[in-house]
């Protein structure tokens, strides 16, 4: 009834005039503790807020510091670089790995391009004890310019040659009525204008592909006997070697043919009526065997084509090449073998010192030694014509 008394006060509804005054008072002490109860329940309600908002504001800080760690710059989560702490002495040291072990990947073998060409192959540290003679050059023409380039300068060895001939006649020259000199003097004029042309050619054609490396077309008198690429020393090798081997060949040819070749005797007695008849003329052959002719094979045969074979073959297997199409270029199948080994020679030599001064060097002793011995001898009252047909 009182909780009835209760609930009817809270909705408004009015007590009755028969009820006592102890009804009252009685009535009066539970309403009493009802609103101090009601009071209690308001301020354990208030509490309650108090910390759910607290637990708001908590969670508002930490959402507010993760908003500024996700926005901060990218630095600051960056992989710092750890740091090795001090060795200590006396104390073992152990290797750390630093980083993921990498596959070793297999580099392909190949024959014609192993070496500077192949960009997979290591490059090796040049070191005192390696010899530049398997060494390659850096050639930046391909085989369609060889090809052309070295028809090229035979056709214009040939038409020179053709035209200066022609032209002979046209300018009042009969060759029937010239002394030894003057056909000597003529000889050497036209050894001259084919050299240039020749060069010309080559040159024209290779400065194209300029700027070209510093070793080709290299012609270079310092350092002369230095032991890697002095090229006095090594023309004097490869000349000792090449008279060597020439000597063993001739000798080898005689024992298996029995005679010797015709050919070369009939090219130096063709050259008799010049040799030793005067200075002047023994000047000219010199100039022309000693000088125009070494300066222009050796320019056409080792610095073009020798250095072109070598970027696709190996460089021994190109100074095979070269020695055999210099050897084949005179025309004179029964001296090949000798040609064969002197272009070998002249080959190996220039390999070594990447210098054409020392092929140069080499040939131009073959060449003019022979047309000095030889005048020497006439002027010493030998007949050199029987000593040609003894030998």
């Amino acid at each position: 009834m009182q909780l009835l008394n209760w609930n009817w006060a809270q909705t408004g509804v009015g007590f009755s005039s028969n009820q006592t005054t102890s009804e009252h008072l009685g009535l009066g002490s539970h309403l009493i503790f009802y609103l101090a109860r009601a009071q209690s329940h308001t301020r354990f309600s208030a509490l309650l807020l108090e910390i759910i908002y607290s637990k708001t504001m908590v969670g508002t800080m930490i959402t507010g510091v993760a908003q500024c760690c996700l926005s901060a710059s990218p630095r600051i989560f960056a992989k710092q670089p750890r740091r090795r702490p001090a060795i200590l002495p006396n104390r073992l040291k152990f290797p750390t790995i630093t980083s993921r072990p990498t596959r070793r990947r297999l580099l392909p073998l190949c024959f014609f391009n192993a070496g500077k060409d192949n960009p997979n192959f290591p490059e090796k540290e040049e070191t005192e004890l390696e010899w530049p003679i398997l060494e390659r050059w850096e050639v930046p023409w391909q085989w369609q310019t060889v090809s052309l380039t070295s028809l090229a300068c035979g056709l214009s060895f040939i038409l020179t040659g053709l035209l200066e001939t022609a032209a002979i006649p046209y300018l009042g020259i009969n060759i029937e009525e010239l002394n030894l000199d003057d056909k000597a003097e003529i000889l050497f004029v036209d050894q001259s204008i084919t050299t240039i042309v020749v060069l010309g050619v080559l040159y024209g054609i290779a400065n194209t592909f300029g700027p070209l490396p510093e070793d080709l077309f290299r012609y270079d008198l310092k350092e002369p006997f230095n032991l890697k690429k002095g090229w006095l020393l090594w023309a004097v090798i490869g000349l000792v070697g090449a008279v060597i081997a020439i000597g063993l060949t001739g000798a080898a040819m005689s024992l298996f043919r029995g005679e010797e070749t015709q050919r070369e005797t009939d090219a130096l007695v063709r050259l008799l009526p010049l040799i030793g008849s005067s200075s002047i003329s023994t000047a000219c052959l010199v100039g022309i065997t000693g000088v125009l002719a070494p300066v222009l094979e050796e320019t056409v045969f080792r610095g073009f084509f020798m250095t072109s074979l070598t970027k696709w073959v190996p460089t021994p297997v190109a100074v095979i090449i070269s020695a055999a199409a210099f050897a084949l270029a005179h025309l004179t199948p029964g001296e090949f073998p000798q040609l064969f080994i002197l272009g070998a020679a002249l080959g190996f030599s220039y390999a070594q010192t990447r210098n054409l001064v020392t092929p140069i060097i080499i040939h131009a002793f073959w060449n003019s030694g022979v047309i000095l011995l030889l005048t020497f001898l006439q002027l010493q009252g030998y007949d050199i014509k029987e000593l040609l047909q003894a030998t």
